[in-house]
Order: C-alpha cells, then sequence, then structure tokens
C-alpha cells in the first residue's frame, strides 16, 4: 500500500501547497495518519551504515540562502499569514520615515497579477557606493544581505520599528520578482531582483524634479508559498488602515485592482486613510457605539522619561461585552504584549488605588491590575529608540526599562484625569471595585470546589495531586504511561504540580461515538482531574489547574499521543486553548557528555549544532539517547523538562491571522472576520484528518509522500 501510495505519487501534478508546506504539514500530522492505516512511519529513519562525522558535513547558508532554506524563521511560516507579513515588512519601512518625519504619505497598491507596489516621498534608499563594499550601492547591499541597513543607531532614525536589518532582505528573498525605484537628489534610480539575487545593475533612469521617495514592488514567490497564494484584499486594507491610526501625521492611499474585490465585500477599490486624532479615533471605531461605565476615555501623550521616546493611550470601560486590549511598539503590533503593556497596567493600578486612599475608599486596596484591565478597551502606542523584540516577527516587547517609563508617563496623566472629574472618577472606582470583590467570590469559590473535586476523584494511585489549594500557579503533567509517571513524580514540585499517567494512546475522539468517549477509562479520569466539564457543559472558571503540560517522549509514538491529546481538547475543550492554558512540554531526545562537560540535545539537528559549538574539538563524546521518559532519571527529567526555570514549553494556541497583520477584531469588517478567522478552516482540517473517514487522509498521503524523506519500505 505505502509502495503504491509513493508511485502514485510521483505522477500527481495537482498539489496546491509549496514543498515547503507539504513537507511541514506532512510531517507534523503524519503520525496519526500511519497509526489510522496501520502503515509504518515514512519519517522513521533507518540507522544509518556511515556513522561519520566530518568537516564535509557542514554546510554554510550565504546571502540570502538561509531565508528561502527556513522562512519560517524570519516570518513565521509559509502560509497566508506569512505571505501578508511580507507587506507588513515594507509598509513598515515606510512608516518608520514617516514617524521621522521625512514622509507624509504612503501608498499601497495590489495588482491583478497578486503582486504589490508601496511607494512613500520619503528620503529614499540610499543609491551611492557602499565605502565597505567597492562596486556595490547602499540599496544592493540593503536588499541582498542580512543584517544590514540604517536602523542600528539612532543617527538616521531617532526611532523605528526595523531593528534586525533583516525585513526588505526577506522580502526579497521569498519573491520571485522584485524592483525598486529610488527618487533622490532629483534623480530617478531602478534595480531589479529576484529570489535574493539583483537581476540588473543600478539604473540611473534620468532626472525627476518633482519627486522622492521608494517605490518597492514584489511578487511572492510560488516556490514558497505555492501556486494558488493569492494576497486578500480585505486583510491588506485593514492593515493599510490600521497603520494610519497608529500615526495621525501620515495619509495612506490604498489602491487595488476592482477585479480582486468581490461584489458583496464592504472594502473599496480606492481610499484615503488620515486619522489626525490617532488612537482616540481608533478606540471610537473599535467601540462601536457601545456604552462605557463613564462617558469619557482616558487618552492623551506622554513623553518618556530622559528623552528616551513618547506613549500615546486610550482606554475606556465598556458596560458590557469583552473588552479588548492591543499594543504597539513603533507601529509594530505587539499581539504578544511586553514590558509597555506592564507599565500601563502599574500605572492604572497604582493610581487608582491610591485615588482611591484618598477619597477614603478603603476597599480600593483589594483592586488588582487585572480588574481594571479586564473587559476595558485598550489602546497602547510607543515609540522608543531601541526596542528589543522577541523573535524576528516582533510579537513582544521585552525592553525592562520600559515598564518603569510607561509606568511613570501614564500615572501621572491618570492622576490627573482622575482629580479633574471627581464625579466620573468615583463611577469608575466603585464599578472596579464591584469587579474586585466578584473576582474575590469566584476565587473562594474555585478554591472550595477544587477541595470538592479532590474529594471526589476516585483516581487512586493514578492523580498524584498538588497541595495548593487555589489554582493560582499550578499545573497537570499529562505523562505517558505508569512507568514516566513514576520519575515525574519523584522530579516534580509537589506544592504546584500534579501528576497524570495515562494508559497508552487515548481514543481518538473525533472518530469516536458520544457512548465511546463516556466510557472511556483514560478521558474520564482527565476530564474528572481537570475539573471544568467538556462541550457546552465546560466552564474555565472551573479548572483546577492554570497550566496543562501534555509531557510525552521525543519520538513519534510520544508525538501520535500529543496529537491525539490536542484533538481532545480542541474538540472538548477548545475555550481553555484560546485561553492559552495548553503546553507542550520538550523532552530532550540525547544527553552529551565530554569530561565534566554535558548538554542535552532535543532533535538530531540540536545535536548536530552542540556538537559544532559546545562540543567542538572535544574528544571522547559519550552520546546517549533517551528511549522514554522512564527511562530518564527524575533529577534529569526535573532539570530539563519540568522546573520553570530551565525547561522549554511550547503553547498551544489557534491561528489568529488579524493579531498577526495587525489588525483588530473590533474595527476588522465582517468580510476580514470571515476570511481571516480561520475557525471553520481549523474545524476542516481537523475533521479531515482525524475523521471517521480515512480517505481524506489517505488521499493527503498520496499527494504528499514523494516529499517524504528517509522512507522505510
Amino acid at each position: 500500500m505505502l509502495l503504491f501510495c509513493v508511485i502514485y505519487a510521483k505522477w500527481l501534478k495537482a498539489v496546491d501547497f509549496s514543498i515547503l508546506q507539504r513537507y511541514s504539514i506532512l510531517k507534523t500530522i503524519f503520525y496519526h495518519a500511519s497509526k489510522t492505516l496501520n502503515m509504518p512511519d515514512l519519517f522513521a529513519s533507518k540507522p544509518s551504515k556511515d556513522n561519520s562525522y566530518s568537516a564535509s558535513d557542514i554546510e554554510v547558508l550565504e546571502g540570502l540562502e538561509p531565508v528561502r532554506k527556513r522562512p519560517g524563521m524570519y516570518i513565521g511560516g509559509t502560509d497566508d499569514r506569512a505571505m501578508h507579513h511580507l507587506v507588513g515588512e515594507v509598509l513598515d519601512n515606510s512608516m518608520d520615515e514617516a514617524v521621522a518625519g521625512h514622509a507624509d504619505w504612503i501608498e499601497i497598491s495590489l495588482d491583478a497579477n497578486n503582486a504589490i507596489t508601496i511607494k512613500d516621498n520619503g528620503r529614499g534608499i540610499p543609491v551611492d557606493e557602499h565605502p565597505k563594499y567597492p562596486g556595490k550601492s547602499a540599496l544592493e547591499v540593503i536588499l541582498t544581505m542580512l543584517h544590514s541597513g540604517g536602523k542600528f543607531s539612532n543617527k538616521s532614525y531617532q526611532t523605528s520599528g526595523g531593528l534586525h536589518g533583516v525585513g526588505i532582505s526577506v522580502v526579497n528573498a521569498l519573491s520571485d520578482d522584485m524592483w525598486i525605484e529610488v527618487a533622490r537628489d532629483k534623480k530617478l534610480y531602478k534595480q531589479s531582483f529576484s529570489r535574493g539575487l539583483p537581476t540588473t545593475k543600478l539604473e540611473k533612469l534620468g532626472a525627476t524634479n518633482n519627486r522622492r521617495g521608494t517605490t518597492v514592488y514584489f511578487h511572492p514567490d510560488a516556490d514558497i508559498f505555492g501556486s494558488k497564494a493569492r494576497f486578500k484584499p480585505s486583510w491588506l486594507y485593514q492593515m493599510a488602515r490600521s497603520k494610519a491610526y497608529l500615526y495621525s501625521g501620515v495619509e495612506i492611499r490604498w489602491k487595488c485592482d476592482p477585479a480582486l474585490i468581490p461584489d458583496d465585500a464592504k472594502i473599496k477599490a480606492k481610499e484615503i486613510f488620515k486619522f489626525p486624532n490617532g488612537l482616540m479615533d481608533f478606540l471610537e471605531a473599535s467601540l462601536h457605539d457601545r456604552k462605557t461605565i463613564i462617558e469619557k476615555p482616558f487618552h492623551g501623550k506622554a513623553k518618556l522619561a530622559d528623552n528616551e521616546g513618547r506613549v500615546e493611550f486610550a482606554v475606556a470601560w465598556p458596560t458590557g461585552g469583552e473588552g479588548f486590549s492591543h499594543s504597539y511598539c513603533n507601529t509594530i503590533p505587539t499581539i504578544n504584549g511586553g514590558t509597555h503593556e506592564s507599565g500601563l497596567r502599574t500605572a492604572l493600578s497604582r493610581s487608582l488605588r491610591a485615588y482611591g486612599e484618598m477619597t477614603g475608599q478603603k476597599k480600593a486596596s483589594i483592586i488588582t491590575a487585572d480588574d481594571i484591565m479586564n473587559g476595558a478597551a485598550i489602546l497602547l502606542s510607543v515609540f522608543i529608540k531601541d526596542p528589543q523584540f522577541q523573535g524576528q516577527t516582533k510579537e513582544k516587547l521585552v525592553n525592562t526599562s520600559v515598564t518603569r517609563w510607561v509606568d511613570n508617563a501614564i500615572k501621572d496623566h491618570f492622576d490627573h484625569w482622575l482629580s479633574s472629574d471627581p464625579e466620573s472618577s468615583n463611577t469608575l472606582l466603585q464599578a472596579i471595585i464591584e469587579r474586585a470583590e466578584e473576582r474575590q467570590r469566584r476565587k473562594n469559590d474555585k478554591d472550595q470546589a477544587r477541595k470538592s473535586a479532590t474529594r471526589k476523584l476516585s483516581l487512586p494511585g493514578k492523580l498524584a495531586d498538588c497541595s495548593r489549594r487555589n489554582a493560582e500557579g499550578t499545573e497537570l503533567f499529562i505523562v505517558e504511561g505508569d512507568s514516566a509517571g513514576g520519575s515525574a513524580k519523584q522530579g516534580r514540585a509537589r506544592e504546584t504540580q500534579a501528576i497524570l499517567p495515562l494508559r497508552g494512546k487515548i481514543l481518538n475522539v473525533v472518530s469516536a461515538t458520544s457512548d465511546k468517549i463516556r466510557a472511556n477509562r483514560e478521558i474520564q479520569d482527565l476530564i474528572q482531574a481537570l475539573g471544568c466539564g467538556t462541550g457546552k457543559d465546560f466552564d474555565l472558571e472551573k479548572l483546577r489547574y492554570e497550566r496543562i503540560i501534555v509531557m510525552t517522549d521525543a519520538d513519534v509514538d510520544g508525538a501520535h499521543i500529543a496529537a491525539l491529546l490536542i484533538t481532545f481538547f480542541y474538540t472538548q475543550m477548545k475555550p481553555m486553548i484560546e485561553a492559552g492554558h495548553l503546553f507542550i512540554a520538550q523532552p530532550p531526545l540525547y544527553r552529551l557528555v565530554s569530561g565534566n562537560e554535558s548538554a542535552y540535545a532535543k532533535d538530531d539537528e540540536h545535536k548536530d549544532e552542540l556538537m559544532e559549538t559546545v562540543f567542538k574539538g572535544k574528544k571522547n563524546v559519550t552520546m546517549s539517547r533517551f528511549k522514554g521518559l522512564g527511562e530518564m532519571p527524575a533529577a534529569q527529567l526535573k532539570e530539563t523538562t519540568m522546573n520553570p526555570k530551565t525547561r522549554t514549553l511550547l503553547r498551544v494556541t489557534l491561528p489568529d491571522a488579524i493579531a498577526v497583520l495587525g489588525l483588530t477584531s473590533e474595527i476588522a469588517d465582517d468580510d476580514v472576520r470571515e476570511t481571516v478567522g480561520g475557525q471553520a478552516e481549523i474545524d476542516d482540517l481537523v475533521e479531515r484528518l482525524m475523521g471517521k473517514n480515512a480517505e481524506p487522509r489517505f488521499r493527503f498521503i498520496q499527494d504528499n509522500a514523494e516529499f517524504a524523506q528517509d522512507i522505510d519500505v
């Protein structure tokens, strides 16, 4: 059957994914597909007859080769969101020019052939010869070399979204056609590129007296993103509009080929975005006329201490429904927050408690930052000189000093805002106190429910519960088998870490009937231990642990068990994933020792990296491969996988393209929510790959088997 699958895939031409997508998706889900079809694992590596490891095995990637080899490291993947991230990289460069005061308009166009053109009236990319690379213009250096640009110091930009010098070069690497026009010093220049390499020399097109700035045209490479990948006009429209909100001094002009816009779409083929009131306009558009606790929002701008930058903020407190919080740094959306959000939280909570104390409200002392922030509508934007982000996709700001700067700047404004209108401030204070009291009541009820659940659990010898009474800071490790459970129990922190061993693979809940699910002991043990119910009866407030951690062996069987568990949580307890409570532990696969030096490797690639760094030149390197967590000594399991100070966890999340693209669901149009949200797409994928019908899985294998390596037939 497998041989037929491989041969059939050789001539199957109509494949919707790029090569990188096919291989990545296949490797992720094939564990379940192979088990369901009772087929051998395509990714099970055969022992190599030649165990030699020499200098000839070491590859050196030059220029932009690393980007094409591992695009996920630079743009987060090769899906639609990643492709749209390319637009963000170029648009951010133009926004940096605007924020620096050198441009006042930006134009973004989407052509019928799926090409993007972004134009601004800034200073234009320098085109003179680079002093370090004779014969190459600065333009060519910027477009073809990683970590090149004018944003490493504050000489050219006081604040900027770019700091790694990789943005536009990554766009070049992942485009099959790209050209840049620069109008500078009353002259027009042009150079073309493809897949990271220049295809023409820098051309001088002649004089241009009434033009300046940079024009960037690019077409995404189908070899990376797939032949059917297309930019979505609604996504780009929202991206352009959100950028205009973040800097009131810029006008963004949107253009799109009318043929690309559906008849029922709410977006226009041509529109100009300019918002003089910045975040305040953003907040009003996001609230959609929702009623608020007090009429007047808290908003304003402030300079940061020591001339380190500035902050803009807009906060309102709706009376009902969910709130939202969106933060930005140098116009870059920080979807995972960061130190600037921490500064805002601290400022609001300190100020409101102090106001309560000043007005004689003793209950104000119980107010926490969560009481103020939860349910609030919050927009926060900072502009700082040297931002430090987590990763190239810049989803979290990590400058520690920003917390103090933002805290001090906003607290002063909030103090004055509260004292300027006592009637509104007292109304807000009372509403927040009521939230705090409700939080305390829920906490007490939850603690009591947890105690009751512990007494009712009939899991003798299975659940080793933690001793802490409330859920805050607690963790439940779901482990594979009693052997691993024994090691985990010895290595855990008893106060906060609970262990639940499962016997083998749990039931595939997608293909099973409800009667089978109810009758399955492993699933029922898991449901009882979590205490929050399933399906329509699920209640996140009753979840007995703050983190649910799937800890399985670092092999194919372990990945299969993890896939089944994630499927169970997705179908039965989806709000738990959406709230960020589900994690995957990352146990090591190898332990390397040479003398007194030891290190752990999570996979073969990491092992090779350690051999070339930590153990380079060292002799007698002993390498041991862990067969399972049950064979790992408790001390090593604790050090590598369970200790919060030394371990690595992967948070399980659902795709949120709206946030990744810098949009907000509050201002997104209906068609954007439908195309970006991806909920139906996820449900369809889970059903096809985990459902009763094996044909979609078999078809997937047929379409992608030719891209598998190390096939054992």
